[in-house]
């Protein structure tokens, strides 16, 4: 069978105003929401840190 997505979960943050509309136009730019957008970085801050700390 296909792949299982991993479970999401729901968080509220706080933003500066200008970096969320940033954010929002990279993320229509992409075509992507912009929880997906945001979880996109994320996941990419995340595997570079991992890859820098080995």
């Amino acid at each position: 069978m296909g792949e299982m997505k991993p479970l999401k979960a729901k968080v509220s943050i706080t933003l500066d105003e200008d970096i969320i509309v940033e954010l929002k136009q990279l993320a229509e730019k992409e075509d992507r929401s912009l929880s997906q957008f945001i979880n996109r970085i994320l996941k990419g801050y995340l595997k570079s840190e991992e890859n820098y700390q080995k």
